[in-house]
């Protein structure tokens, strides 16, 4: 006997209840009860919670908690292709960008990249040791034959940090501007930020086919594009008020002080976002493996599935020595510019 029945039959719903019936399951020990010609009784202490299932025994017309589940489903199905009729040709030319790249860098030869990857880490941290280590780096890459996939997750990347970032800092930048929209994007920030890696890929496999690139690179974006927008919008409002009214005083325009006050002064900020940014696409793209995103992931990916020790370990220790060259360079980036700004 259900806990509950007492509190409907209490309430005169015993009918409505009863009118209702579904498939009238029963869980093991009820069953075996019922073939004993006994009755589970529930000690008096141990109350359970009214939730869908328990008030279900009760009443045959409340729903339980698969029902629940099952119009979450049945809404989002409802909706899918009208999703997926809106959001393909939005989304396609990520799908171009992100198989142009690995094309480009699947038939460029390996020198080539080197040097383009050395100079750029040279450029952007103005440092010889870091520069000797992405060298050192891309050198281990090549010797162990594990160049292949450490470029094309370097690719996929570069690709959706691209992408984040000229999203990313435009929606940061209005953020600051505008309090009510502050407001609407903290909690969707927050969502994205606490939800967990793996979810954002279900709602995806049903939108877009598991063959194109735009799959995982949307998931990618979605989990990466944070950072930036929190750390511009926060940059922006750190500016000094001072240095604001200074420049309302000498006439400047509203697009005149956002690139040439606020932009220079918040870029820390800016950059600080960038650099996590780039952290978590290569957090995500790993992830990402699980639906045809190449790269790295697909070897680590290989490794748990294979039970292989060996190139998992490998994978796995690519993927932070990968890590460890990004964020080194990134950082002397941010390095160089707090130094220009206290000059």
């Amino acid at each position: 006997m259900a806990f509950y029945d007492g509190l409907f039959d209490s309430l005169g719903f015993r009918e409505s209840c009863d009118a209702e019936k579904v498939d009238g399951s029963v869980n093991m020990a009820d069953l075996l009860a019922k073939m004993k010609g006994e009755e589970v009784e529930a000690p008096w202490w141990d109350v359970p919670f009214p939730s869908l299932d328990n008030l279900h025994e009760a009443c045959d017309a409340l729903p339980r908690s698969r029902d629940f589940t099952e119009a979450v489903k049945d809404g989002f199905l409802a909706i899918k292709d009208t999703l997926k009729f809106v959001l393909d040709p939005l989304t396609q030319p990520l799908s171009w960008l992100l198989d142009g790249a690995l094309y480009t860098v699947s038939i460029m030869p390996w020198w080539v990249v080197f040097i383009a990857i050395v100079f750029t880490a040279y450029k952007v941290s103005r440092s010889m040791p870091i520069t000797s280590f992405v060298a050192a780096a891309m050198l281990w890459f090549l010797y162990i034959d594990y160049y292949d996939s450490t470029i094309q997750t370097l690719a996929i990347i570069f690709v959706c940090t691209f992408i984040s970032v000229t999203i990313g800092v435009p929606i940061g930048i209005a953020m600051s501007r505008r309090d009510w929209l502050e407001r609407l994007f903290i909690p969707l920030l927050d969502m994205l930020q606490t939800l967990p890696t793996f979810v954002y890929l279900i709602p995806l496999i049903f939108l877009f086919d598991v063959t194109e690139s735009k799959l995982y690179g949307i998931a990618i974006i979605l989990y990466a594009i944070v950072p930036v927008v929190r750390l511009t919008n926060l940059g922006i409002r750190l500016v000094d008020k001072d240095v604001v009214e200074a420049a309302n005083a000498y006439g400047m325009t509203s697009r005149q002080k956002l690139f040439k006050v606020e932009i220079p002064l918040a870029l820390p900020n800016i950059m600080a976002g960038i650099n996590q940014t780039i952290m978590m696409s290569l957090a995500m793209v790993v992830i990402a493996s699980l639906v045809s995103a190449p790269g790295l992931g697909v070897d680590v990916l290989r490794g748990i599935r294979a039970l292989e020790i060996g190139p998992g370990f490998v994978a796995g220790f690519n993927i932070v020595l990968l890590a460890i060259m990004l964020d080194r360079v990134s950082k002397a980036a941010l390095a160089r510019i707090n130094a220009t700004q206290d000059v």
